[in-house]
């Protein structure tokens, strides 16, 4: 079985695990803050960053959630997440790679920063004016997101794609952390709800990180 090295907020293991979830592969989590750049876990990936996955049995090591999602994409028929022509296939990569990336960089990143990094390692307060702004570009992000699901059913065309997971993954994060304002966005909301009630949403949900608590709504199906 795989094992999955990984810690609750982060947005790209969470990526991976709704991949794995969708298409029914079995894993089991082994918690690894990256931040303690612990020696066993940068020999597995000298990035020193998460997730990591490790079949034992098999002597398999993989890392970068990328190259993860790829090989389990490409490993496991059930469910294709990167399929099509190969315009589509084009279209969902650069979907999910702006949001591992612009997205990420904009909106998760600072609010991991300001509200989990200087909590829980850091000792230290967050700094408003970063968070304000990390929430006012997310809001522009949101108005994005609209824009495509207006024109297509789901973000990247006709199908759920590697690119609704990546988004979900990274807007769960920042939901979680009270960096997403819902208001003006029902094209989206809509959208991210139905990805909160599928089965392998449901267990990223029912998690917290240790000492900071998620806003009411994040739970709910229905906000």
């Amino acid at each position: 079985m795989w094992q999955l090295h990984q810690y609750p907020l982060c947005p790209f293991s969470r990526k991976v695990r709704l991949l794995l979830g969708e298409k029914g592969v079995p894993y089991s989590l082994v918690r690894e803050n990256p931040w303690d750049q612990r020696d066993e876990f940068v020999q597995m990936n000298p990035a020193g960053r998460t997730p990591v996955m490790r079949d034992t049995e098999r002597n398999i090591t993989l890392s970068d959630s990328v190259a993860i999602s790829e090989y389990i994409d490409e490993t496991v028929p059930t469910n294709p997440m990167i399929s099509g022509t190969a315009q589509y296939r084009a279209e969902i990569r650069r979907l999910v790679s702006w949001f591992d990336e612009q997205f990420y960089g904009d909106v998760t990143q600072p609010l991991l920063h300001e509200r989990m990094k200087k909590r829980l390692i850091d000792r230290q307060p967050p700094e408003a004016k970063i968070l304000r702004e990390a929430m006012k570009l997310a809001n522009g992000h949101l108005d994005y997101i609209d824009y495509l699901i207006d024109h297509r059913a789901w973000l990247a065309g006709s199908t759920m794609t590697m690119a609704d997971l990546a988004a979900a993954a990274q807007i769960s994060v920042a939901d979680y952390l009270g960096g997403i304002d819902w208001n003006g966005h029902e094209q989206t909301k809509a959208w991210y709800a139905m990805f909160k009630s599928r089965p392998s949403f449901r267990p990223l949900l029912s998690e917290r990180m240790e000492v900071i608590a998620p806003p009411k709504h994040y739970e709910q199906v229905d906000f």
